[in-house]
């Protein structure tokens, strides 16, 4: 399928109709619309993406879908996966919210909202076993993971620390690595 403005906002659109329990679980459903179906990214790059969004402020689904879309069409592929990924949930709001708060004490909306909930626990599940092994590739990223998780249940530590504190080791990393290659820049 070609990868112009239409194909690419159809495709956002019908991942953005999916996209219960927010960005974080949009990688499956991209996985499976854009690497598998359409073959348009490869998963390590989509995983990249993903993690990059996910460290920015805003909507990880947004921004995983403004850096997939810059990289399928440039400019406009970024505002066509931008629109088709954010409108479904604009519509959806725009129509459901003066019906939600009428209907929202009924026993069967609650049980719907918690079939949802199961199936969002679902999907980051499987966002998670996306990610696993193109991020965890060796004994390095392998110890900071397992300190990571470690600060993230024993301390009161927010994530976003962790996260800080890692992308400043990821640097450090780098950067020793380019004094000892003489500054060539490759590990």
């Amino acid at each position: 399928m070609e990868k112009t403005f239409y194909n690419i906002f159809k495709t956002f659109f019908k991942v953005g109709t999916m996209l219960l329990g927010g960005g974080y679980v949009i990688l499956p459903l991209l996985t499976s619309e854009l690497v598998d179906k359409k073959q348009w990214v490869t998963v390590d790059e989509l995983s990249e993406y993903y993690a990059l969004s996910s460290s920015l402020p805003g909507i990880i689904a947004a921004n995983t879908a403004i850096f997939t879309g810059r990289k399928l069409a440039g400019s406009k592929g970024a505002l066509a996966a931008i629109i088709g990924v954010t409108l479904p949930a604009f519509i959806a709001i725009v129509l459901l919210a003066s019906v939600l708060s009428e209907i929202a004490h009924f026993k069967s909306v609650e049980y719907i909202f918690w079939g949802v909930g199961i199936g969002v626990i679902t999907l980051l599940f499987l966002a998670v076993k996306e990610m696993w092994s193109s991020c965890l590739t060796s004994k390095y990223s392998s110890v900071l993971f397992r300190v990571c998780l470690a600060l993230a249940l024993v301390t009161k530590l927010s994530p976003a620390l962790i996260i800080i504190g890692v992308i400043i080791v990821g640097v450090l990393k780098q950067f020793i690595s380019d004094f000892r290659h003489g500054g060539n820049g490759h590990d």
